[in-house]
Formats: C-alpha cells, sequence, structure tokens
C-alpha cells in the first residue's frame, strides 16, 4: 500500500473522517494514543510474553506508581466494573466463577444510591448481578443505606462525579463506614476522575475496595483501563479475567475482556506520563484552544458562547454554545455541523437547550474549523 493510500486510509473502506467537537466519547474511538503510549506498544511489540506474568508484574509496577495496594489492567472501565462485581459475588470459588452470570445460591445483590443510577450501571448487571436501589429521587440518607441491607447483598455501587458533587446523595466516606460496618464491600466508578492529581486512586485510598479509570482519558487506548483496590479485590478479579480463564483454566466470564500486551504497557506508559506531566502548561494549552473558539463565534450575534471554567477530571474548560434571536435551534445546529463537509460532530445532552464543545478531540487548529463553520451556517 503506498502513502496516498495510507493518507486516506478511512477512504479506502468507503468511510468517512469526522471532525470530534464532543469529547471522549465511545462511539468516536475514544481517544488518540499519545506519542509515549505509541512507542510503548510499538516496543512491547517486538516480543511474546506470558499475559498472566505481565498483568501481575504491571499491576505491581502501576500500585507502586500510584500509591495505591493493588491494580489490574482492564479493557476499558466498564470492563474493571463487570469483572470487580463478579469479584464480589463468586470470591475465591471456582465453582462459583464458572457459575456466573448464574447467581443462584450466592449473595448477588449490588445497593446503589437511586440518585445514582446512569448509564454505566449495565456494566454491573453483565456479571449477574441484581441492582437494587436505595433512598430517593430528592435525598439519600444512612438509614436508607442501613435498611437496603440484606442476606443477599453483595456490595455498595458508588458513582464519583467530584466535578459535580451532589450534597443530598450519601457520601462517599458514609458509604465506606456503613458497608465495612456489614463487611460489605464498596465499588467506586471514577473513570474520569484523573485531575487534579490526588484524585488518582483517591477512593481506594479512602478506604473503598475497588474504583476503576479509563485509561484512555490519559492518552491510551480507548480499549484500555484500570482497576485499583486492595490486594483481595485485585486478586479475586484477576481470577475472573481473560488469564485466569487460560491461565488457570477456570471458565470466568472474563474471557471476552481480553487486553494485549501492547495495550497493557500503553497503560503503564500512559500512567507514567500522566502523572509526572506538567498539567499547567496542558491546562493553558486547552484554555487557549477555548478562548479562540469563543473569539470567533462572538462575530456572529445569534450565538452566546461562554467559558466553562472546570477543570476537575477529563475535560477540562471547553466553550457552552446557546442561540438567541434564531429560528434555529441546537439541535438543528447539531444536525448542520454533522451533515456539513467537513463532518462536525457535537450533541445536545439530555434536555439541555445548550452544545458543549470540548477540546479533548480536536486537533490544533480544529477549533478554528469548527467555530467558522458555526458562523458560516448562521451568516
Amino acid at each position: 500500500m503506498n502513502k496516498e493510500h495510507w493518507n486516506n486510509i478511512y477512504e479506502m473502506v468507503s468511510a468517512k473522517p469526522i471532525i470530534n467537537a464532543i469529547g471522549s466519547v465511545t462511539m468516536l474511538g475514544g481517544s488518540t494514543p499519545i506519542p509515549e503510549v505509541k512507542r510503548a506498544m510499538d516496543l512491547a511489540d517486538s516480543s511474546y510474553i506470558p499475559l498472566i506474568e505481565l498483568e501481575e508484574k504491571a499491576g505491581e509496577f502501576l500500585s507502586d506508581f500510584i500509591g495505591v495496594p493493588a491494580a489490574y489492567i482492564t479493557s476499558g472501565a466498564g470492563s474493571a466494573l463487570t469483572l470487580a462485581t463478579a469479584a464480589i459475588m463468586a470470591g475465591d470459588d471456582d465453582q462459583l466463577i464458572e457459575q456466573l452470570p448464574n447467581t443462584d445460591g450466592m449473595k448477588n445483590e449490588i445497593l446503589i444510591q437511586k440518585k445514582h443510577r446512569y448509564w454505566y450501571d449495565r456494566c454491573l448487571e453483565a456479571a449477574g448481578a441484581k441492582l437494587i436501589e436505595f433512598g430517593s429521587e430528592i435525598k439519600t440518607t444512612e438509614k436508607d443505606l442501613e435498611e437496603a441491607i440484606n442476606a443477599k447483598t453483595a456490595g455498595v455501587h458508588f458513582t464519583m462525579y467530584e466535578q459535580n458533587t451532589d450534597p443530598n446523595a450519601l457520601s462517599l466516606e458514609k458509604t465506606i463506614e456503613i458497608a465495612h460496618s456489614h463487611n460489605l464491600p464498596v465499588l467506586v466508578d471514577a473513570a474520569g476522575q484523573i485531575y487534579p492529581l490526588e484524585n488518582f486512586g483517591k477512593y481506594v485510598k479512602m478506604g473503598a475496595d475497588f474504583q476503576c479509570i479509563a485509561a484512555k482519558y490519559l492518552g491510551a487506548s480507548q480499549s484500555s483501563g484500570l482497576a485499583l483496590g486492595t490486594k483481595d479485590m485485585i486478586r479475586k478479579i484477576s481470577k475472573q479475567s481473560f488469564v485466569g480463564y487460560e491461565g488457570r483454566r477456570i471458565r470466568g466470564i472474563g474471557r471476552p475482556h481480553k487486553v494485549d500486551r501492547q495495550e497493557m504497557m500503553g497503560v503503564v506508559a500512559a500512567v507514567q506520563n500522566w502523572l509526572t506531566m506538567d498539567h499547567e502548561t496542558r491546562l493553558s494549552n486547552i484554555e487557549e484552544q477555548s478562548t479562540t473558539l469563543i473569539n470567533i463565534l462572538s462575530k456572529c450575534p445569534y450565538i452566546e458562547a461562554t467559558m466553562i471554567d472546570n477543570i476537575i477530571g477529563h475535560q477540562p474548560f471547553g466553550v457552552k454554545i446557546s442561540i438567541k434571536k434564531h429560528k434555529l435551534t441546537v439541535h438543528d445546529l447539531v444536525n448542520l455541523l454533522k451533515n456539513g463537509s467537513p463532518s462536525i460532530w457535537t450533541r445536545v445532552v439530555g434536555e439541555n437547550d445548550f452544545i458543549e464543545i470540548h477540546m479533548f478531540g480536536l486537533k490544533a487548529g480544529e477549533e478554528k474549523i469548527v467555530g467558522e463553520k458555526i458562523v458560516e451556517i448562521f451568516e
């Protein structure tokens, strides 16, 4: 294949590249591995290695580097949630491990605050667990959790969003305190809680038995993630994983959750880079891109563009776009951008009446293309 074909790799199969103005979303590819990750993956490609050993050694390296008891590389944060759920239901019992997702005869209920129900809690059910809500849509109390615990309870799940904490939800501290008083483990979905750096592994350090991180946010491949936790939890996760399936010849549910050796070393490189990089410069560059977009949009009298001031998590800053005094709606704008040339993908979340543009998926300079295209539509 010649150079011209490689430059048009998607066109070769009649697929159309787009400009990703949404951010790190799975349906658009999730991430672009950073140079450090690509180099690590290339080097890992040079030889074979027993993956049961690599999982163990890479996990030990990462746990020391992050400062948590144990770590395990998974095929994404969702995979980590499924494996952890299986781990707390089946434990060390090989017969139960092979029985999943059939949970007959084992504790199979995972408690979750009604306020914490979200799109990805399906990952827990994939292991065979049953999600039991406690609390209400308005408030969750300690009593709600206490009363929800019964003989079928296997653990408690907590969804963490540091950028938007809910004062009416039961806190993680209280959740851990109550769950542990009943000898129940606590699982935390903290997939995007990677900045400030003290949040990286924070919830395990607080006493949670497990937390997951999506490695795509660190510049690794989108099909990779991290399970952090106690040594006991990570040991049980390893028994559920694809290397446990092949290495131990015990057929756990994790066989489809495969991670290759290149991805594992890519995650190691991504974590090393993230925890040592200059984040002030990173944030400054993203803020500058956002400011550039706002300045371009200020030329259009029908657009109100404001800076998103969040710097917590994986998608800092960005631009909030609203439409004023014009017949076009934000949904119209999304469709016009998507169907234009180049195709620019944005979205309206839920019942919002605005669009959020994030820089995570934009190459340098593409914020100008996005801004100019929006102005052109209104002109």
